[in-house]
């Protein structure tokens, strides 16, 4: 293998593992809450945790290990971080407890951290010029070739072979990136100056994870429990901190004077919304199909491919009118298309029929009119939106900063992104479960919701274990059904929220600023 394949082999393996695991991840939770045990957390808290916490280490980290990257090498932090991975990819699919499995997510996202910025950093120093941009194209296909086989990938698996496999197959994954790197050469930034804002990076951690912590537990406890307060109150003085930290320390994690531009501040506003409202509905949509509707896993995570390839296919053209236009007007009209796509999920009655997609029998692949109807079209409008955002998002970003912090934006705005599911994660885990136990209620007035040994048996948007009586079932998947509807219009108001914040405070650059721009990854 020459050297610059193994380049290529070796990032686009090494990013598609992180984002592979979460489009996978999605699709196993509902099988995962069935089958783990959990001691101290409830079922849908824990799967809550599953992903918020995989997102709260991830974002604090990203711009950290980005500074790590250059001082100390990328090759070498890469294979470090694709070990690291490996490694805690096989303790998630050993895990032998809920809790345990949230602690291994830490620990994926700890190195997966070290994977993304160090995939680009790696391409941009192993190729200059039309070269490093087709590089560059190649990676982003790559990546986006993940989140089209990523949802049909887990939804076989978890189908036929077991959940654990969704986290297992990264490990041959890991193994190739790793034979790859052994042709990468070493680069590193030879004016990096070894002094690392950890504190920074560990304030951010406390701050997103103790408020979403505390939320999501302080809700299941019935804000009965002082350890969700206590989390409370420490995740709000953290981000208290974060602010003076940036202020006063000589390098600081994230260098307040970034956000005197209006653009680069607007634009990280929307995505901490947009994005946090895109990240939990993706990952409670497969909740709801399976645990409520009745949808096989293969199904679940095939109805994710529109938006795939609207992304895939559409997110090109929308980047060169809004280089033409301005990204004003796309990323207004964006998150308002995509509401849109929620507000149509959030009519799906608690009857549609279910897609029971089994690879074992053909005819069931084709999925029935109301999957076409109740799910299909939602999406494919979520799909059209979505694709109109991303690409103007970024043209904004890198148009808003002097192009030698752009890799610094960069990242700062993917840490944004991801700081966004967490705390978005929580108020819907509000949202569901304090919709879902007063309407169960009201449709079964003998029956005590606030039992625990009923919490345990029905819980939102999961399926209910086998024995339970027919009527409580119906009246839990209407109940989730409801709780459901409710979850998609606070997102859908997120949205709304994230394209006034556009509209009304993005400024389009100059033609000359977007051509200085570097290209969109």
């Amino acid at each position: 293998m020459s050297q610059r394949n193994a380049v290529l082999v070796a990032t686009v393996l090494g990013s598609a593992i992180v984002f592979l695991d979460g489009t996978i991840v999605n699709v196993a939770l509902d099988t995962i809450g069935r089958e783990l045990p959990t001691t101290f957390v409830a079922r849908l808290e824990g799967l809550t945790y599953v992903n918020s916490a995989y997102f709260v280490v991830l974002s604090a980290l990203l711009i950290l290990a980005g500074a790590l990257n250059d001082f100390y090498g990328r090759r070498r932090m890469f294979r470090i971080g694709l070990v690291g991975f490996g490694v805690a990819s096989v303790a998630c699919g050993l895990a032998p407890n809920m809790e345990f499995l949230i602690g291994s997510r830490i620990a994926q996202a700890a190195f997966g951290a070290v994977l993304v910025p160090g995939s680009l950093s790696i391409i941009s120093a192993a190729f200059e010029g039309e070269e490093r941009g087709r590089a560059i194209g190649l990676w982003a296909a790559g990546t986006s070739a993940t989140s089209i086989v990523g949802p049909l990938v887990g939804g076989f698996l978890v189908q036929s072979v077991s959940w654990r496999a969704a986290f297992l197959i990264n490990v041959p994954l890991i193994a190739i990136a790793l034979w790859a790197t052994l042709r990468v050469p070493e680069s590193r930034d030879t004016d990096a100056r070894g002094e690392f804002d950890w504190l920074g990076a560990a304030v951010i951690a406390v701050g997103v994870g103790g408020l979403a912590f505390g939320a999501t537990r302080g809700q299941e406890q019935a804000w009965e429990d002082p350890v969700a307060w206590a989390a409370l109150a420490m995740g709000a003085v953290a981000m208290v901190a974060v602010p003076i930290l940036m202020l006063t320390r000589p390098r600081p994690l994230v260098p307040p004077g970034l956000f005197a531009s209006r653009n680069f501040t607007v634009v990280n506003l929307s995505t901490f919304v947009i994005y946090g409202a895109l990240y939990v509905t993706l990952a409670f949509q497969p909740l709801f199909l399976q645990g409520t509707l009745g949808y096989t896993p293969l199904a679940a995570g095939a109805v994710g491919i529109p938006i795939a390839l609207m992304l895939t296919f559409l997110s090109t053209p929308a980047g060169q009118f809004s280089a033409r236009f301005g990204p004003r007007l796309f990323m207004t009209i964006g998150p308002l298309v995509m509401a849109a796509g929620l507000l149509w999920l959030a009519r799906i009655p608690a009857d549609s029929e279910p897609w029971r997609a089994d690879l074992g029998d053909l005819a069931t692949l084709v999925p029935p009119g109301a999957t076409l109807i109740d799910v299909f079209v939602g999406l494919i409008v979520f799909g059209v939106g979505i694709s109109m955002l991303v690409a103007p998002l970024t043209t904004a970003l890198m148009s808003s900063i002097p192009v030698r912090n752009a890799g610094l934006g960069s990242a700062i705005n993917n840490a944004v992104s991801r700081v966004g599911s967490p705390l978005v994660s929580a108020v819907l885990f509000i949202a569901i479960t304090a919709a879902f136990y007063p309407t169960l209620a009201g449709l079964m007035p003998d029956l005590d919701v606030d039992d625990p040994a009923v919490r345990e048996q029905v819980q939102p948007l999961t399926s209910t274990p086998e024995g339970t009586d027919p009527e409580l079932a119906d009246a839990a998947r209407e109940a989730s059904t409801d709780a459901f509807h409710l979850a998609m219009l606070v997102a859908a108001g997120l949205l709304v929220g994230g394209a006034v914040m556009n509209g009304v405070g993005i400024r389009n650059p100059s033609r000359e600023a977007v051509e200085r721009a570097p290209p969109a990854h």
